[in-house]
């Protein structure tokens, strides 16, 4: 078990409600974290992400001017400005499968759905730190690996090719983060 210090690292929340944003600060400032910027759309978030580079973006799915997913999809641009590894937490009010799919496709790293819970939220935090996934590249797709269980052993229809693929290691959160108790 890892004691995360939520000093060191900056966070960037975007959700068109305002009561939401607080809450989500609130629960981060509890947490420990200082640095929490926030933003009411995708455009100002897109901009304040290249801006300030956050370790980890809080976002929500809809928004005005475009959404959390079209958001995820341009950090996830590996040729654009900032940091195109940063985790990603979508929070929604809808969690049907179909919806964590296309998430997920997106590049989304985390799902949280709403109404959040100070435990879930820390619980993503904690994953997306101490358990990043590798990216991975191809034609269609930049982000965290969408399997989490990674077996070598699996044979279906979905199976990845070993053609043109490329798996990068992500750059950890954890050293930066780490706390020293």
């Amino acid at each position: 078990m890892y004691r995360i210090d939520f000093n060191k690292l900056r966070f960037l929340i975007c959700d068109d409600n305002p009561h939401m944003r607080r809450i989500l600060r609130t629960l981060l400032h509890s947490f420990g974290a200082r640095e929490v910027y926030e933003s009411e759309d995708g455009a100002t978030a897109l901009e304040m992400y290249t801006h300030y580079v956050p370790d980890i973006v809080i976002t929500d799915w809809s928004m005005p001017i475009f959404d959390g997913l079209e958001l995820a999809q341009m950090i996830r641009q590996p040729e654009s400005k900032g940091n195109p590894y940063a985790p990603i937490i979508m929070l929604t009010g809808h969690s049907e499968k179909r919806r964590v799919t296309v998430a997920r496709d997106a590049g989304v790293t985390e799902f949280l759905a709403k109404p959040i819970s100070a435990k879930g939220l820390y619980q993503r935090i904690l994953n997306v730190v101490a358990n990043p996934r590798p990216f991975i590249k191809t034609k269609t797709y930049f982000g965290p690996d969408r399997r989490r269980n990674t077996t070598n052993t699996y044979i279906g229809p979905e199976r990845r090719g070993s053609g043109e693929v490329e798996v990068m290691q992500q750059p950890s959160l954890l050293e930066k983060a780490r706390s020293s108790i």
